[in-house]
């Protein structure tokens, strides 16, 4: 099949950020009209129902109101559900089971897909299809990121058409640093120090936490593991296997469960260290207030996550400006790893009731550049602007955070390239600088482990991590390396043996065809 293209000559290639992963050629226009979907009956009215993760933003409504307009001519209504961030992983796998409507659904190896996709919830794609209802999906999607959603030899979502760096920085709040002497951060330990700091002068006086943290420290893991050139083979929550880069395809006996590796025993030690300290609150496994909003309510000094942290910079030191903030790479000798067309996607979901319409929607949101380009950035002159350099775009300070620039998740999975910040922030652009000569893809993202025939292992392994891991990544356990032991142990009594060997055999029938 076509789309099955392999990617491994493109995932052993160093690449460049500035030109290597544009899909579409930067300011390209792209028109969707009636007469393109001639496969497709139009003649009733329908209304999609697309399903988003994320919190609605302030205008929303305005920028819907773009794409009401561009579908009123295909006789097609768009109704859009926000699963906000503090309810999407309880209400996801309820919607889909649930007998709700749903046509689109917003999805990623961290957001379910690969659990839903093996309960056949998402309808499965075929060449035919696409290129029947989605002609600009077919002619303008990368070959090589198909085979990223590609599950037992079926397509179960539309991934993203841009791979971009994802590296994972830390925002502080720079003020703070100064007011006690902390050196600029170079490293993991230098963080520590400053966490630690916090937690010790300034949360006593001003309530400020150290990093507010909300249900898990997972982007504090993944600013940890960075240190070790770490690649996931298997991203499923907290169903993870990873292995060390080194620049080749890694043998199946190198890739181990998370949480056997001994830097992720270190890091849940710095965690317990931290939540002793008092860096977060012992409650921060049920806050319903994300670290990040946190953040920018200025009750905590630090949130770890990649550039789009500037998201919740700039509100902060607009609504506080004596709240000064800086961004840290605390791995700049490290790789930074590209995301993968993946990471997130859109899927049809199989209770839909026309998918011929669903499809057509959503290869007018990713390809009609009007659409397009309103969805990820918001109105023209409101939100953003165009800059001298062709496809590059402007935030405007006034009404940015409104509608922030690819700040909805349609607009992640929507994305292809075409369109580019150009970063007026000092701070943004030596972060990006900084990765142009580190950025590789991992050689795994081709591989997609089926786990239809394991899928009873997968739940009983996936739950016993959810009880632990919570607990081990902020802290609040008493011995670390015996809930570790402990939890590992009732994996393996769960079948997680069974579950390895399966991945083992896939990935062995994988890599002897590379």
């Amino acid at each position: 099949m076509k789309k099955l293209i392999a990617l491994l000559v493109v995932c052993c290639m160093m690449l460049s950020v500035t030109a290597a992963f544009a899909e579409l050629e930067m300011g390209a226009t792209i028109v969707a009209t009636p007469d393109l979907y001639q496969n497709t009956d139009l003649s009733k009215d329908y209304t999609v129902n697309m399903y988003l993760i994320g919190d609605k933003p302030n205008d929303w409504d305005t920028v819907k109101a773009l794409v009401d307009a561009k579908l009123e001519p295909f006789n097609t209504k768009l109704e859009v559900t926000f699963m906000s961030w503090s309810d999407y992983t309880t209400l996801y796998p309820l919607v889909l089971a649930g007998g709700e409507q749903v046509d689109l659904i917003f999805t990623a190896p961290w957001c379910f897909m690969y659990s839903e996709a093996a309960k056949g919830s998402f309808y499965t794609l075929s060449d035919e299809f696409i290129d029947t209802y989605m002609p600009l999906t077919s002619q303008y999607q990368a070959e090589t990121s198909w085979a990223e959603t590609t599950m037992g030899g079926e397509i179960v979502a539309i991934p993203s058409n841009r791979a971009q760096p994802m590296g994972k920085i830390v925002a502080v709040r720079q003020d703070l640093m100064d007011k006690y002497g902390i050196d600029p951060l170079e490293n993991w330990d230098d963080f520590m120090t400053f966490l630690l700091t916090i937690a010790e002068k300034e949360t006593p006086e001003s309530g400020i936490y150290a990093m507010a943290a909300a249900t898990d420290n997972a982007e504090m893991w993944d600013v940890y593991r960075e240190q070790y050139n770490s690649f996931l083979a298997l991203d499923s929550n907290y169903l993870g296997l990873m292995y060390e880069y080194d620049g080749a395809l890694p043998a199946k006996e190198d890739i181990k469960l998370i949480y056997e590796f001994d830097w992720y025993r270190d890091f849940a030690k710095d965690m317990k260290t931290l939540a002793d300290a008092g860096a977060w609150s012992r409650s921060a496994l049920t806050n319903s207030v994300t670290d990040d909003d946190a953040f920018e309510a200025g009750q905590g000094a630090s949130i770890a996550w990649n550039l789009s942290v500037m998201n919740y910079v700039r509100p902060l030191e607009a609504r506080d400006p004596s709240a000064q903030c800086m961004l840290y790479d605390l791995t700049t000798a490290n790789l930074v790893e590209a995301e993968a067309y993946s990471n997130n996607d859109m899927a049809i979901a199989a209770g839909s009731e026309n998918p011929e319409r669903a499809a057509m929607v959503l290869d007018i949101l990713k390809f009609d550049t009007e659409i397009n380009t309103a969805l990820l950035l918001g109105v023209e002159g409101v939100h953003y602007e165009w800059a001298d350099q062709v496809g590059y775009y402007k935030r405007l300070a006034d009404k940015t955070n409104d509608y922030s620039p690819l700040g909805v998740s349609i607009s992640w999975a929507i994305k292809n390239g075409n369109v580019r910040e150009e970063f007026t922030d000092a701070r943004e652009q030596a972060i990006s600088d900084g990765w142009d000569a580190r950025v590789v893809v991992n050689p795994l993202v081709a591989f997609v482990f089926d786990d239809s025939e394991v899928k009873a292992y997968v739940a009983a392994v996936s739950s016993v991590l959810n009880d632990y891991v919570p607990m081990l990544e902020l802290g609040l356990v008493d011995d670390v390396d015996a809930t570790i032991d402990e939890m590992v142990q009732k994996c393996y009594d769960s079948g997680l043996q069974t579950l390895l060997d399966a991945f083992y055999t896939q990935y062995d029938a994988w890599l002897a065809a590379q």
